[in-house]
């Protein structure tokens, strides 16, 4: 199966991917799943996907000295060109893989980082990528030819802005990182004077907010008849995107699209976009967008709310959106409407972003809670002018 994919697709790196699991096996096959999603979004083909359960994780080779000299032949025999695992590795545990074999070693993170990369199209996005990718390859970096990163560089786990700066010595590296971090400083001071002026029009502002490829795009699109970019693949969205949209009683708000969150986000990459989350710390709602159609669509809404509650974003009011609705049944959806009720005491709206007759009662939800948001808004002003008088 492996060698056939290799010749329908000669110009894609093959990859075998990894999950080692200490816990069940059913939760590290749907991760696997999800990393697989991931590395075809990265152009890869996937050859081959194992899952080990092991009483713990191997603090060297991660999987065990036999495991992988297993993996070793079974990587030669379907022609591989990379291992890519399901977590984090340590640097010790990259350099001892590397040496072990001359095929790439990457992690999650890796992956999900060559991903923003491939898809960084603005100045702000390609800055914020490069220093996500230097931060999290700085403590894995060995000065040197035998570097375990010298075969990264250009290709999955290696491409994007700092690709050519893999080989350079620490201080280098360092260096750059502080001009990125001065450049991104600089375009968040930028991003906050876009802000102030934007709330001084007093227009409401909603953020779409969500797993990725959940349909936040498509769904900005249908709502303001707007032709965002949109593909089905996950993070086809890194730079916020804002739209009017006008509401019925003659109200106006600014709709804002957001990249999209997964589980086990990079750190450093959650970090070096900062100044892009904070877009979603000025919103008046959180339009919280969930693929409904997608069998983890529960533990996906528990993902996004950990990642805003890190981000401290949760206290922002929320209405959650079941999207995809014309791709399940109307039992699934009640079901998880069901649990979305008693976990968050707020009754979800079920769409299709490309049915446009089925947008009508969100179109109405948002305008009931924006408009319950301007006349507190008024309250309290014309309380605090009260108060000064």
């Amino acid at each position: 199966l492996g060698q056939t994919a290799r010749r329908r697709m000669p110009n894609r790196e093959g990859a075998i991917l990894i999950s080692v699991t200490t816990g069940y096996t059913d939760e590290a096959e749907e991760s696997l799943a999800e990393l697989e999603e991931l590395a075809a979004s990265a152009d890869v083909v996937v050859l081959d996907k194992i899952v080990q359960r092991r009483p713990q994780i191997d603090p060297r080779t991660v999987i065990g000295r036999g495991k992988l000299e297993e993996l070793l032949i079974r990587s030669m025999r379907l022609g591989a060109d990379l291992i890519i695992f399901d977590s984090e590795l340590t640097p010790a545990q990259v350099r001892i893989l590397s040496e072990a074999t001359d095929l790439k070693v990457i992690d999650r993170p890796q992956l999900i980082l060559d991903i923003f990369a491939q898809r960084a199209q603005s100045r702000e996005g390609k800055l914020q990528v490069e220093l996500a990718q230097l931060k999290y390859l700085l403590p894995r970096l060995v000065i040197g030819q035998n570097s375990a990163f010298s075969r990264l560089a250009g290709g999955i786990g290696g491409r994007g802005p700092g690709e050519t700066k893999l080989e350079t010595d620490r201080r280098r590296v360092r260096d750059r990182i502080a001009q990125l971090e001065r450049q991104v400083e600089d375009l968040r001071r930028q991003r906050f004077e876009r802000r102030k002026t934007r709330a001084q029009r007093h227009l409401p502002l909603i953020s779409l907010v969500g797993y990725t490829n959940a349909g936040k795009s498509t769904l900005l699109n249908a709502l303001t008849q707007s032709e965002v970019y949109v593909e089905k693949k996950m993070f086809a969205t890194l730079d916020p995107t804002s739209r009017r949209l006008r509401l019925p009683y003659e109200q106006e708000v600014i709709i804002n699209d957001t990249v999209g969150f997964i589980r086990d986000l990079p750190e450093t990459l959650v970090a070096a976009f900062r100044a892009t989350l904070e877009e979603i710390a000025d919103s008046d709602l959180l339009v919280h967008v969930v693929d409904a159609s997608n069998p983890a669509a529960s533990q996906q809404i528990a993902s996004v709310d950990k990642i805003l509650t890190d981000l401290k974003l949760d206290q922002i009011p929320q209405l959650i959106v079941l999207n995809k609705a014309d791709l399940t049944s109307a039992e699934t959806i009640e079901v998880l409407a069901r649990q979305i009720t008693l976990a968050h005491n707020v009754e979800p709206v079920a769409v299709s972003a490309i049915q446009r007759e089925t947008l009508r009662p969100l179109v109405e939800h948002i305008a009931a809670r924006i408009g319950s948001f301007s006349v507190e808004k008024e309250q309290l002003q014309t309380g605090a002018t009260r108060r000064a008088i």
